[in-house]
């Protein structure tokens, strides 16, 4: 059987933590910000953790 490939998509939108754990960046940061509060948008500037039934999924596509 052949090697598995990482999905590349994947690969730009996530990274895994020392400790295994799944890091995203959150949503709506991209445009249309005027509208937005300035607390909102420092909030949307962090990253944030991948729920654990979508870890599973995004790991698989991950591996190399």
């Amino acid at each position: 059987m052949p090697k598995m490939k990482t999905h590349k998509g994947a690969k730009k939108r996530f990274k895994v933590t020392g400790s295994g754990k799944v890091k995203r960046m959150r949503a709506f940061k991209s445009h249309i910000l005027t509208k937005k509060d300035p607390k909102r948008k420092r909030r949307l500037r962090r990253g944030d953790l991948v729920s654990l039934g979508q870890e599973k999924t995004i790991k698989r596509l991950l591996q190399a």
